[in-house]
């Protein structure tokens, strides 16, 4: 199979979300955020992968939608993390930056998909 540049990038972010999640248990940080992000953050990455076994085109889509709508909800977890302050500026802007750029090659992909 060729390489998958999607692929490949969200695993390489759902890699980096859990070991931002084993860093914020192990200084004892808020759980429930911290789970919620390990969910959806992780998530992003099985839904591509999915996407590259998908029966049919419209499956394709609609698995990397999926993915997209996982992405914006891993940016309002982390968002709520840095402003509540468990993360720092530096620990939040150097995840929340690869997270934006998932997002937009989630965001080209599908319309890519969808032939805009």
């Amino acid at each position: 199979m060729k390489e998958n540049f999607l692929l490949e990038k969200s695993k390489g972010f759902a890699l980096r979300v859990i070991k931002l999640y084993r860093y914020l248990n192990a200084n004892q940080c808020e759980r429930i955020l911290t789970k919620q992000l390990l969910r959806c953050g992780t998530s992003i990455g099985a839904n591509v992968k999915e996407s590259v076994f998908a029966q049919t085109k419209a499956d394709f889509t609609s698995k990397l939608f999926i993915a997209q709508k996982e992405c914006a909800e891993t940016e309002y977890w982390l968002e709520l993390l840095y402003e509540s302050g468990y993360m720092s500026n530096a620990e939040f802007h150097s995840i929340y930056e690869d997270c934006e750029e998932l997002m937009r090659l989630l965001v080209s992909s599908t319309k890519t998909s969808q032939g805009k």
